[in-house]
């Protein structure tokens, strides 16, 4: 199917995520695959910009590595690939007023068996008066039920935003939500999912031997990437009060 295809869009707009299948080819997954490493293994300088999702207490070892704003790491990110395509994908499912917010890494390391609960995107983020975002999801390493491809929530972004809380030991947001109601996507090395902001989603733990490595690019309108740079809100992981 046509990646910009009616009945894509449809989709997207009625459950509130997209699959779509080699996106990347074998020479782009290669490049992003090396990419990747270098960043996990610290190549580059992520200071400031580098956590574990997890919550673990454990300070010897990364659990779910979260690496925000690779491509303000490595510029030349942007001009690849990954970010055109996804600029044109996104722009093609809300609008041309769209642009590039942040993007992220996040590894799921082996053995760790930490799953990411359940939450949608738009608890982390300020209350903005245009709703439209979304999130691609694209797979470095294949994505399984063994270690952790993404579940969604069928037209769960057209309800409320879901009461949200964070562990007392820190880690990532959580809200209620469950496997019964929700479908998985497993990916191949090169292929993405999407969904919008206010998606319920999750994915378990990695219980295999290899790494689960995802590159995730988000976007919304650009006079709402300028409201929250505005108010102190530029994904480095701290708010910038105003004064």
């Amino acid at each position: 199917m046509d990646v910009y295809s009616k009945e894509n869009k449809s989709f997207f707009e009625e459950n509130g995520y997209l699959k779509l299948t080699n996106i990347l080819d074998t020479k782009q997954i290669t490049f992003y695959d090396k990419v990747y490493s270098d960043f996990i293994y610290n190549k580059y300088d992520t200071s400031g910009l580098r956590s574990d999702l997890s919550g673990k207490e454990n300070k010897d070892q990364e659990y779910i590595t979260q690496i925000m704003l690779p491509s303000k790491i490595l510029p030349s990110l942007e001009q690849k690939t990954m970010h055109v395509i996804g600029l044109k994908i996104a722009r093609f499912l809300l609008g041309n007023d769209i642009i590039l917010d942040f993007d992220m890494l996040i590894n799921k390391a082996p053995n760790t068996n930490k799953e990411t609960p359940w939450h949608q995107d738009a608890a982390y983020w300020l209350d903005m008066p245009d709703k439209r975002a979304l999130s691609i999801w694209f797979a470095i390493d294949k994505a399984t039920l063994d270690n952790g491809c993404m579940w969604y929530t069928p037209k769960s972004h057209l309800l409320p935003l879901r009461e949200h809380n964070q562990p007392i030991n820190g880690g990532a947001l959580q809200c209620k939500g469950s496997e019964k109601e929700s479908v998985s996507i497993p990916l191949n090395p090169g292929s993405c999912v999407i969904h919008h902001g206010k998606t319920l989603h999750y994915s378990r733990g990695n219980s295999t031997d290899n790494n689960r490595r995802a590159f995730i690019l988000n976007y919304r309108p650009k006079e709402m990437v300028e409201f929250e740079r505005k108010n102190g809100y530029d994904h480095t992981g701290a708010i910038k009060q105003k004064k």
